[in-house]
This record gives C-alpha cells, sequence and structure tokens, in this order.
C-alpha cells in the first residue's frame, strides 16, 4: 500500500493566523515518519485549488490510499470537507472523518443545531451575520464571541469574553469586520475536558484530559484562546497544561464518557475526534464543540491521550494504517 499524505498548504510565516496554520507542517513530518518505521510507501502531497495537478500527482505515484490531514483549502476555513469529499469521489480509501461530518462539525451554528435537537446540553447562543440595526435576543452574559467557521481557536480570547448586553453591542461589529459571521455562546464556568475517541469501527473513548487553569490571575478568563494554543510568548501558553485526572467520581466519569461517545456518533466521526466539554458545578456536562480529525501533532491534545495507552507515535499511525486496510479491502 502506498499512501499519500495530504495536507492543506499553509499560511506565510507573519500573516494572519500563521502559527496554527503551519502547525499541519509538524503533523506531516510526524506521519512520515511513522510510515517510514512502519517501511509502508509515502508521499507528501499539498492540496490546493488546481485539482488537475493534485490528480496527476495521484495517478503519476499510483496511490492507494490518503492519510488526510487537511484542515482548510487556501486556508479557507468554509473548504475543510473539500478534499475529503474530492477523495471519496475518486473512491480512494482516507484516514478520518467524510466530507459531510466535517462540515458539520466545523460550522458552529449547524452543530449547535444538531447538539439541541439531539438532545445534549450545549450552552445557550445567538448569532450575528453583520446586521447592525438587528435587535439582540436576551441571553445569559458572561458569554464569549466566537467566528462561526473558525477553528484552532482562532479568533477566541480575553477579548472575546462579555459581561454586559452593551459590551456585546459594541464588540460584535468589529469582530463581525475581522471574522465574518459569529456565534455568541454563553460562557459556562466550571471545568474543561478534552475527550479523546480513537478506533474503526468502534471508537474507543481514551483517557480524558482536563485543563488546569489555577495558576490563572482573577484578571484572565479561564479559556483556552489562540493564545494558550499558539503564541509561546503569551502567559496563557505556558499556564493551560493538560493532565489526566486519577480521582473522578465514577458518576461524573460515565456521565463525561457518554456524552463524548454520542457527540461523536452524532456528528458521524470516523476513526478519532475529540470532543471538548464543561462540567459545572452541578454536574451538568455542556458540549462546546466536536472536532473531527483533530490535530495529530506530537505535543497535540489527541496523541497524549492516546499514549496515555500505552500507545507511541508510530504505534498511532499503524492503528490509521489499519483502518485503511481494513477500507481497501471492503
Amino acid at each position: 500500500m502506498k499512501i499519500a499524505i495530504v495536507y492543506n498548504r499553509p499560511a506565510e510565516t507573519g500573516s494572519a493566523n500563521w502559527q496554527s496554520s503551519q502547525d499541519v507542517l509538524q503533523q506531516v513530518d510526524a506521519v512520515e515518519c511513522g510510515l517510514n518505521e512502519l517501511q509502508i510507501p509515502a508521499v507528501r502531497l499539498p492540496f490546493d485549488r488546481d485539482l488537475q495537478k493534485f490528480l496527476d500527482v495521484i495517478r503519476q505515484e499510483q496511490v492507494d490510499a490518503v492519510f488526510n490531514l487537511c484542515e482548510s483549502v487556501d486556508d479557507n476555513p468554509h473548504l475543510g470537507g473539500h478534499p475529503a469529499a474530492v477523495f471519496e469521489l475518486l473512491g480512494l480509501p482516507f484516514t478520518g472523518s467524510g466530507s459531510l461530518a466535517l462540515m458539520l462539525s466545523t460550522d458552529k451554528l449547524l452543530a449547535k443545531r444538531q447538539l439541541s435537537a439531539a438532545g445534549l446540553l450545549t450552552p445557550a447562543y445567538i448569532t450575528f451575520d453583520g446586521d447592525k440595526s438587528a435587535t439582540l435576543p436576551d441571553m445569559p452574559l458572561p458569554a464569549i464571541i466566537k467566528p462561526r467557521f473558525e477553528d484552532a481557536s482562532i479568533g477566541i480570547d480575553q477579548e472575546s469574553v462579555v459581561f454586559t448586553a452593551q459590551e456585546l453591542r459594541e464588540k460584535l461589529p468589529e469582530f463581525y469586520a475581522r471574522y465574518g459571521p459569529l456565534l455568541v455562546e454563553q460562557f459556562i464556568a466550571g471545568r474543561e475536558f478534552n475527550i479523546s475517541l480513537f478506533g474503526y469501527p468502534s471508537p474507543q473513548v481514551l483517557p480524558m484530559a482536563e485543563i488546569d487553569f489555577s495558576s490563572f490571575p482573577p484578571a484572565l478568563h479561564r479559556i483556552v484562546g489562540y493564545k494558550a494554543k499558539w503564541d509561546e510568548n503569551a502567559f496563557e501558553f505556558h499556564h493551560t497544561p493538560r493532565f489526566f485526572p486519577q480521582d473522578l467520581p465514577a458518576a461524573e466519569e460515565q456521565s463525561l464518557r457518554q456524552v463524548a461517545a454520542e457527540a461523536y456518533n452524532l456528528f458521524m466521526l470516523r476513526d478519532y475526534g475529540r470532543i471538548d466539554v464543561r462540567m459545572d458545578d452541578l454536574g451538568n456536562v455542556y458540549v462546546l464543540e466536536a472536532n473531527a480529525n483533530p490535530c495529530l501533532s506530537p505535543d497535540a491534545g489527541f496523541v497524549a491521550a492516546a499514549q496515555q495507552c500505552q500507545m507511541n507515535y508510530t504505534a498511532i499511525v499503524n492503528e490509521f494504517v489499519r483502518f485503511l486496510s481494513i477500507r481497501l479491502e471492503q
């Protein structure tokens, strides 16, 4: 089996949000290293709007399957599911979720509607599409402003949290000018968990990670924003470590596992995923986001969760290869 490691072309250094965009190259390096250790032929193949060139290389290299690391196309978050759709049309087996799952889970408004319809708890929300004259519906405050289509915490940081309706009205036009359509979500105070799942055809819930906000001063909101993920010079980057709690009460652990599994299945995720949730003081579990094809960088949360199961990076890659082998036989 020859595998193409397909990835989006990242933004140039210094451009908007380049840190999160260029992270895909670390993923490519790590996956390629794992495939080399497994002695599986692989070729790197960037994906952009030049589909003819992409198809020519696929045929020339006689690719059998795809390791899909595409997070967008030309840094356009609206196109995140399109590479998977191309693989589906070509009949090429590929890792990760299908095009429909990718598109539904990355549109925060559609994701909210699905969660609500399925009876899963998710914070209350409203949307803003740029109409400054529109009357905003009442919603619980504080709230957090999020771009509707971005991922990797793009557009989310300390200034995203608002406490009054006046502050919300003032900030919405500014955020809209920068990021387009917005989702305004009730801010849930409480513990934040990242719950990864891995496996095909049936996923396994991996050990659950919790974000440690204990070093945050009162002036900082307890969120994992863009700076916390990507800005090495930021306080948040060095003070939002993940840990794997060993003393969760059985009822809480069961609730978290059940919610994560239900959200994973609701969004039709495949192979792997990460469900981000918050648990309030009453033990209610709110789904913040379902992440299809979460980051596979060696220091990413999904990889850390798999390592809790004594899997090194090559073993993780080997599992993906096994999934591809199953699809090649189907």
